[in-house]
């Protein structure tokens, strides 16, 4: 059975879907892994449009419908995974989104990986992305307003005893004035896994409908690498980064590792092995 992630966040505009679509690139990519994206925002979908599927024929909502099968509602995308999406436009507002995981058991004899691309609102849609899953990813943004909705994100998810594997700081300037990870860690009670910093590249891939991590020129762009650090650490698997910089960091003994690093070299090491991951 593929491991089933959800990522969430309780707040619009915190970069949620293109952190799907960007992870996942990197696990089909970088690590081989067979990977399906599901568009589990069902009142605003906007996956589908992030990777160019405009208006698909069958989506998610059929198949909550009971109109379609799960798999009739999959499509091939031409960056290494495959995806569910949802549909922009659908009549019936009484589907029942609690089905999903009944409606995806079948999905994940297929997938290495799934990763639910979850609503930002607080009700039944996000509570079917973490019935869903094995395991949450929480994005948030290093600002106070944003902790706030983190803080119930993550609440919510310890009631429904859906395990969080850690947070993502997306949009991450560097700035004195923002959170630090070690803040938020400290505040929400949840390790950070990732810091993506804000990246100009991931506008621009945004606009022409594809996954950032993709780009060659972009490839080993702050971001780029930290997308590909994790996607390693949720698979278990090594990744070395390469280049003069990295030698020099590796050899600046006396830098202190950020806790973020940490954080993935914990869960690489449990993941190391188990056959759930690999």
């Amino acid at each position: 059975m593929g491991k089933s992630i959800g990522i969430i966040s309780i707040k619009g505009g915190v970069g949620k879907t293109s952190v799907v679509s960007s992870l996942a690139a990197s696990l089909a990519n970088d690590f081989g892994k067979k990977v399906l994206v599901i568009d589990g925002n069902f009142s605003a979908p906007n996956l589908g449009l992030q990777l160019g599927f405009v208006n698909p024929e069958v989506t998610l909502h059929h198949v909550l419908d009971g109109k379609a099968k799960a798999h009739d509602a999959v499509y091939s995308t031409e960056y290494g995974f495959d995806i569910l999406p949802g549909a922009l436009v659908y009549n019936n507002a009484r589907l029942d989104y609690l089905k999903l995981a009944e409606k995806l058991r079948d999905l994940r004899r297929k997938y290495d990986v799934l990763l639910i691309d979850s609503s930002p609102n607080m009700n039944n849609e996000i509570l079917a992305t973490m019935l869903a899953s094995d395991e949450l990813l929480v994005v948030t943004t290093p600002d106070y307003v944003t902790l706030g909705t983190t803080l119930r994100a993550v609440k919510l998810a310890k009631e429904k005893r859906t395990h969080i594997t850690g947070l993502i700081i997306n949009k991450n300037y560097g700035k004195s004035f923002e959170l630090s990870p070690e803040e938020i860690e400290e505040m929400s009670g949840v390790g950070v896994l990732a810091v993506i910093p804000h990246d100009l590249n991931v506008l621009k891939a945004l606009a022409e409908c594809r996954p950032s991590t993709l780009d060659e020129k972009n490839k080993r762009s702050k971001s780029s690498l930290e997308y590909t650090k994790l996607a390693a650490a949720l698979v278990g698997e090594d990744f070395e980064e390469s280049g003069l910089k990295s030698l020099l960091k590796r050899l600046a003994f006396w830098k202190s590792v950020p806790k973020h690093e940490i954080n993935r070299a914990i869960l690489k090491n449990d993941r190391l092995g188990n056959p759930f991951y690999s």
